[in-house]
């Protein structure tokens, strides 16, 4: 296609001008957006196959301009998005960020990010949601329609474009997520028995026998962990703190004290004798401070370490397909094993700290929890309570 015929005429100053670009073999058009402090002048500018195009996109733009847009036509999704990740977190745990980046970098910047911000569409939107259900649970799927259409209000809020398309569309469903699965009694028996006087099994049994969360267990250190009675009460644990940000546990009913079975009591008190003797050995002193479930230099444990020497243990135990298997799923096989002992839901959330209409929760509910021994008491008659002697195990 060659350079239209016509009369042209040359723009005056400030006024709106539409030429035949060769090298891009479209028309483009310009609006001035007035001269920067350093005296360079501004434009804005669009393109299309015809002059009638041009025409309506530079009406557009206009529009825009008089809303108090001032974006270049050249803003992109990918720069919009990596705007929010940069100033739109402030006060996010660093965890959230990197879950927040890790999600755009994959499922927005890859397909959406060239796209000219200004340009995007509803029915663009629409195909990239429909193309990331494929491969995206519902949950995730939301989480990245989120991040786009806050990453372009931020955009919004300082000029950069008029209106926020991400609004206009509805999310999918996704891809069906992998069930949570539970132990059996026979697998959970088999859990309990392997890698006996190692930590991750001082780590499965609490995990297992008291219900705590991932995020709860791995902070936990032996202040809050009551091996002996007390007043004629229960060996407890004190689960008030997490990995969660500013350490806070999930929800104000997740922090509470949880009765330990005999069996938990037991593999605890043998396996802190342990922790005292290398501390001894090591020539440093002693303080119940110190985490339960330290990495070998005392400082805390990574979720991916965890779960790798959780995965190890069932392979130990005889578990065919160990990496299918997560360490929440610890905390499923306790509510599932406690409902399948006839214990009432009512006393499982109890337990487990979820949300309930128990009025003693209520009334307790700004006070530190009372000793809570029903699922105590239901895994000593599940698992037996007589404790089993171990041998210790190097640590990994």
């Amino acid at each position: 296609m060659g350079e239209p015929t016509g009369s042209s005429r040359k723009a005056a100053n400030g006024e709106d001008s539409i030429y035949w670009d060769k090298s891009k073999n479209r028309f483009v058009g310009a609006v001035s957006l007035g001269f920067t402090p350093a005296g360079k002048r501004q434009r804005s500018k669009v393109s299309g196959k015809t002059k009638t195009e041009v025409r309506h996109k530079l009406r557009e733009l206009k529009k825009e301009l008089d809303a108090g847009v001032k974006s270049s036509a050249s803003y992109t999704v990918a720069q919009a998005v990596s705007d929010w990740l940069d100033k739109g977190l402030k006060g996010r745990g660093k965890s959230s960020i990197d879950t927040y980046r890790t999600l755009a970098d994959t499922h927005i910047t890859p397909h959406l990010g060239a796209a000219k911000l200004r340009e995007l569409e509803a029915d663009d939107l629409d195909d990239w949601l429909e193309d990331r259900a494929t491969v995206l649970a519902t949950q995730s799927l939301r989480m990245v329609h989120s991040i786009l259409r806050r990453s372009i209000s931020q955009g919004q809020r300082r000029g950069k474009v008029a209106r926020n398309v991400a609004e206009l569309v509805e999310v999918p469903k996704g891809r069906a997520g992998r069930p949570s699965k539970s132990l059996t009694l026979e697998q959970g028996e088999a859990v309990l028995r392997a890698k006996a006087g190692s930590w991750i099994h001082a780590y499965v049994v609490l995990s297992l026998l008291v219900g705590v969360r991932p995020e709860e267990a791995r902070p936990l250190t032996w202040t809050h962990v009551h091996i002996d009675r007390q007043g004629g009460g229960r060996p407890h644990v004190d689960v008030w703190r997490s990995v969660r940000r500013h350490g806070d546990t999930k929800t104000r009913k997740s922090r509470r004290s949880l009765a330990m079975p005999h069996q938990v009591a037991t593999v605890l008190r043998e396996y802190k004798s342990r922790q005292v003797a290398e501390c001894t050995a090591a020539g440093g002193p002693w303080m119940d401070e110190r985490l339960v479930f330290p990495n070998v230099d005392g400082t805390l444990r990574s979720a991916l370490n965890v779960r790798r020497n959780f995965r190890a243990l069932l392979t130990d135990a005889g578990f065919p397909e160990p990496h299918e298997w997560t360490t929440r799923e610890l905390r499923t096989s306790f509510v599932s094993l406690l409902s399948d002992h006839g214990i009432p839901i009512e006393v499982i959330a109890r337990v487990v700290g979820h949300s309930g209409t128990n009025i003693t929760e209520k009334v307790y509910r700004k006070q530190l929890r009372p000793v809570i021994s029903e699922g105590a008491e239901a895994m000593d008659d599940i698992f037996g309570a007589a404790p089993k002697t171990v041998e210790e195990q190097p640590e990994t």
